[in-house]
């Protein structure tokens, strides 16, 4: 799954401001079933330190995960794995390996979210083009929230 989105903003700002922003302000919206961000516990620091950092997701409806930076390579992409999903996504996810790219596109950035995701063995593979579906408007949201964002 990926979106891609052009802003008009300088690489190195964008990859900073992305890496830095809190999670409950770029995924402040619910998409159908895919719940918004309420918080985030366990950081220590600020994200983007070092690889191996890890911090818990805390979803509206209840769920978790567990979110572990595998890459920061400023300013080209940070990623990152989740695990210990709970809530309604642990039916359909064990894990996922997600990326932020960001590309100079002439006088700005195009920046890439992508998420490979391990679905559980029957009900995750039946139900993953549906969940891409959603994916993809809950990624939409996150962009319209990453311009706003970016150009304050």
């Amino acid at each position: 799954m990926e979106q891609s989105r052009t802003f008009p903003v300088a690489v190195e700002h964008a990859y900073d401001v992305v890496l830095a922003e809190p999670l409950p302000s770029i995924f402040s919206r619910r998409y159908g079933a895919i719940p918004p961000i309420k918080s985030v516990d366990g950081q220590d620091g600020a994200w983007g330190a070092a690889v191996g950092q890890t911090r818990t997701i805390r979803l509206s409806d209840g769920g978790t995960m567990q979110e572990t930076l595998t890459v920061i390579d400023r300013p080209r992409r940070f990623g990152y794995t989740i695990g210990s999903v709970t809530g309604m996504m642990k039916p359909l996810v064990t894990a996922v390996d997600g990326e932020w790219a960001f590309e100079a596109v002439g006088t700005g950035t195009r920046i890439t979210w992508t998420w490979v995701v391990h679905p559980t063995a029957r009900l995750g593979r039946f139900a993953m083009p549906v969940f891409a579906r959603l994916w993809s408007g809950y990624a939409r949201q996150a962009m319209e929230q990453i311009e706003q964002i970016l150009l304050r």
